[in-house]
């Protein structure tokens, strides 16, 4: 059991949280909410020890281990990767090492053979001689190929690495998990094994995280930062979010009740008080009103900003047509090769890949950024496009000292002021926000900006690349929203489980053997035996993924 006894965290003047009081329990996994900055990633270093409290303590029950998931992608690059994996269980590695390293000497003496001998016995109760074949398959499970388990970690690439640190966490059956944003660079396949390993968890999980289908999946209980407090309730997270949302609406009919009535009671007296034979009436009035108190619904700390995209005109029958479309990379090898694909009007096709960047190249080649390809395509004469890509560092990189205000008058027909103040308050940048530079913008607000940028415009068809990238549950949720209502065409693509299956009705891939094409949604495709096959075969694995 993991306590947390009156523990508070102050920076300064400002309290991040206080007098918090939670125990976590084995067979629970807990996951993390709060808006960008109240303090999640903050209270799992507490729980882990990274970082003291202000005041309070966290109690662990005696010879338990706690594993924590590594945010530096590049601690381990010197070491093979079976070696970062086993290190997840410090003890068990250090003895490793050093009844190794006893044999390894010719001159060990008598003593030293003694120790070896207490080593063996140890790491045989704590089922050493499993070490190897247990990190093998954790890699195998998350997609790391046996190929890479004894290269050095510095050799694979970067989703690869968050694997291999994701295996280090979880290697030994940790009896506390600390994970901070553990999905993040993850594709699916490696998403959905994680979310069943840890749905049959039985020890204690604790989670940060910004995808909702993964909270879904796997938490029993949601640890709310929120008014410089945690809270702990149980369900996932839509269970916790369904529940908040109605509460509130429940508050606010309840307060615009109390607040009719009050009304009521005001108009009464105004309208007698001076009426003789009504003042008794008006003064027992006037005394019930004082006695009604109105009951303050708490502010949350959360903002949702308003994401709607509206196109201009409706699209024609002719939306977007590809013929034997191709790009090739910087080294001549083909990122993608004679795509060929028709849109249809109403259509939200989602575009997955195992390669990133050959997504990226299909975006920036549709888009108009990329000139430079083999094949052909053309769009409808009636078609505004709006492109959301992945990289969007070059929008703030010109004058840096532009406010916001003047960086989104850029790109806005209407120049008043108050019109673009209008519209970044429905961003979050609010009051004096609005004249913060765009070159200091965090990663979460340039996105917010570029959405800005893309409804000022009207279009209707959107190319979006990540775009949830940087954004708080809020925004994303946000996001979500405004795709589904977006009455255009869309292709996309996301790490996101929930923007993928709800927004979608067309999923394509593209593979080093060329396209797979499905009308269908996400859950669907990720789960046909019949695509399950076609990408097998695709990609040629010998079993289908």
């Amino acid at each position: 059991m993991l306590s947390v006894n009156n523990v508070a965290v102050q920076f300064g003047k400002r309290v991040l949280f206080d007098d918090v009081n939670l125990k976590f329990v084995k067979g629970n996994c807990y996951g993390v909410i709060g808006a960008n900055g109240a303090g999640k990633s903050t209270f799992l270093k507490v729980l882990s020890g990274a970082l003291e409290s202000t005041r309070g303590s966290i109690e662990i029950t005696p010879g338990e281990r706690m594993a924590v998931l590594s945010q530096n992608h590049f601690a381990f690059d010197e070491f093979p990767v079976m070696d970062t994996v086993i290190m997840g269980h410090k003890h068990l590695y250090d003895i490793m090492k050093e009844k190794n390293a006893i044999y390894d000497n010719p001159d060990a003496s008598e003593a030293d053979s003694m120790r070896a001998a207490e080593l063996e016995g140890e790491f045989g109760e704590m089922n050493g001689w499993m070490a190897e074949s247990d990190a093998a398959e954790l890699l195998s499970n998350l997609g790391v190929h046996e190929s890479l388990h004894y290269k050095l970690v510095k050799e694979l690439d970067g989703s690869e690495r968050v694997k291999v640190l994701l295996a280090q966490a979880l290697f030994g059956a940790p009896d506390i998990l600390l994970m901070d944003e553990p999905t993040n660079d993850l594709d699916a396949e490696t998403t959905d094994w994680l979310c069943n390993f840890l749905a049959d968890y039985q020890n204690i999980v604790i989670v940060v995280s910004h995808d909702r289908h993964f909270l879904d999946m796997v938490c029993t209980n949601v640890v709310d930062v929120d008014f410089a407090k945690i809270r702990m309730f149980t369900g996932n997270y839509t269970f916790w979010y369904e529940t908040s949302q109605l509460m509130s609406r429940q508050m606010a009919d309840k307060n615009k009740k109390v607040e009719q009535k009050r009304q009521e009671m005001m108009d009464f007296i105004a309208r007698f008080s001076a009426n003789a034979s009504k003042s008794k009436q008006a003064t027992s009035r006037k005394k019930a009103l004082e006695k009604l108190n109105l009951e303050e619904m708490t502010v949350s700390s959360r903002k949702y900003p308003y994401i709607n995209f509206k196109p201009e005109r409706e699209p024609g029958d002719v939306i977007l047509d590809i013929e034997n479309l191709s790009k090739k990379n910087e080294a001549g090898e083909y990122l993608f090769k004679g795509l060929y694909l028709r849109f249809n009007r109403g259509e939200k096709i989602a575009v997955l890949s195992r390669n990133a960047l050959a997504v990226t190249a299909l975006f920036n080649v549709l888009s108009g950024e990329d000139k430079d390809f083999e094949g052909r395509f053309e769009y409808g004469k009636t078609i505004s496009i709006q492109y959301l890509p992945n990289d969007n560092s070059e929008f703030f990189t010109g004058d840096q000292d532009m406010n916001l205000i003047d960086w989104l008058r850029q790109y806005s027909k209407e120049k008043d002021e108050s019109f673009i103040r209008g519209f970044l308050g429905r961003m979050l940048f609010s009051g004096e926000e609005v004249f913060k530079s765009s070159g200091v913008l965090s990663g979460g607000e340039k996105v917010r900006c570029m959405m800005s940028k893309i409804m000022l415009a009207n279009p209707n068809f959107l190319i979006l690349d990540e775009p949830t990238n940087h954004l708080d549950l809020e925004s994303i949720t946000a996001l979500n929203n405004g795709m589904q209502e977006f009455i255009g065409n869309m292709i996309y693509t996301s790490h996101d489980y929930q923007i993928l299956d709800s927004v979608a009705n067309r999923i394509i891939e593209i593979t080093p053997r060329g396209l797979i094409d499905q009308t269908m949604t996400y859950g669907e495709y990720l789960h046909s035996d019949k695509v399950k096959a076609m990408r097998a075969q695709m990609y040629g694995d010998a079993v289908p993924v």
